[in-house]
């Protein structure tokens, strides 16, 4: 793996050894771009969509998709569990649901009349939480442990989920009927929010010719790309992934601004510049690279960042959302002056 280091205002490449355990029979960003290819089948057009869903799973995080029924976010949170090998379940979200139905609980064996506990659907690789906003807060509440921690508690006892572990999960706006608001504690938790949004014309007429033709490709269909434990040293080595410390100053002076802005009542916590490294990191993991530039930032700082600000009542009266709020704060923020030789040959804001 190729590490940078800064001397002056360049990148110097410095070879390194990376994780040991496992060598690859191809790169791992060919094993990533095929990954991408095969959820694109489903989700047609949606190639930059779906490199932030890989981003996110290389990272470690956890991803959040709103948007309005029938756009595909069932549809493309089951594509990438299947792409990624390891076991898969669903948890349809309902207004009855309750914690237990989703941690798991105790149970009687009916032979040895001892109580032995019955995993939940969240012991699993990648679970998929369908319509999450449609469930009481007390069992949102129960999905805070598993998110961060990646354990859970029942009856006392901690039980470890499985690894890796990624929870994806789909929600409508919220002002449809029967919803409810996800806890402020939940949606730090996100790594990413994203919005899938209607197809463009040309695909989704090409949409309706693969129906048309009985060839359109279904999640079920999609065979895994990749094993768990590629999916595990893909993460460990993405966070090798060097990081000067000018683009650490500036993340950190972004979340000052966000902390400081009237228009704010929530800012940047801790955990979402932590997340936003992660999800730098693996942006330059994806395009081979073994070291962060400031478009690895600027590229997913709106997916991280946005859904994590309050904005006070004054800002939202207005018409402004927390996303624009949030590409302004980026924008107007300079970069340290180490930075601007390698932002300036990758493009401007």
């Amino acid at each position: 793996m190729i590490t940078p280091q800064f001397i002056g205002n360049d990148y110097e490449q410095v070879e390194t050894t990376g994780s040991p355990g496992h060598s690859w029979a191809e790169p791992p960003q060919a094993l990533l771009h095929r990954l991408q290819g095969k959820v694109e089948q489903v989700l047609v057009g949606k190639g930059a969509l779906i490199k932030q869903m890989l981003i996110s799973m290389l990272a470690g995080g956890h991803v959040l998709l709103e948007d309005i029924p029938g756009v595909g976010k069932t549809m493309l949170a089951g594509a990438i569990a299947r792409t990624v090998g390891g076991e898969f379940k669903r948890i349809q979200f309902t207004s009855d649901m309750l914690p237990a139905d989703v941690t798991g609980g105790l149970v009687l064996d009916g032979r040895s009349g001892e109580l032995q506990f019955r995993p939940g659907p969240i012991m699993a690789n990648v679970v998929l939480a369908d319509e999450i906003n449609r469930t009481s807060p007390r069992t949102q509440s129960a999905l805070l442990e598993a998110m961060e921690e990646r354990r859970v508690t029942v009856e006392g006892k901690t039980r470890r989920l499985p690894v890796p572990f990624m929870l994806i999960a789909t929600q409508n706006p919220l002002d449809f009927e029967g919803t409810n608001a996800l806890p402020e504690a939940q949606m730090d938790r996100f790594m990413m929010r994203l919005s899938i949004g209607y197809p463009g014309i040309a695909d989704e007429k090409r949409i309706l010719e693969q129906y048309a033709l009985g060839r359109r490709m279904e999640p079920e269909r999609i065979r895994p790309v990749m094993a768990p434990q590629e999916w595990l040293q893909m993460q460990a080595e993405a966070r090798q992934a060097h990081v000067h410390s000018s683009l650490l100053e500036y993340m950190v002076a972004v979340a000052d601004a966000t902390r400081r802005s009237p228009d704010i009542a929530l800012g940047l916590s801790p955990r979402a510049l932590r997340d936003w490294l992660r999800a730098a990191q693996a942006a330059a993991y994806i395009e081979g690279r073994g070291y962060v530039i400031p478009d690895d930032l600027l590229g997913t700082a709106d997916s991280v960042l946005s859904h994590r600000l309050a904005l006070r009542g004054r800002a939202g009266a207005g018409g402004r959302d927390a996303s624009g709020l949030m590409a302004s704060i980026v924008r107007s923020t300079p970069f340290p002056p180490e930075a601007g030789a390698v932002y300036n040959s990758r493009g401007r804001r």
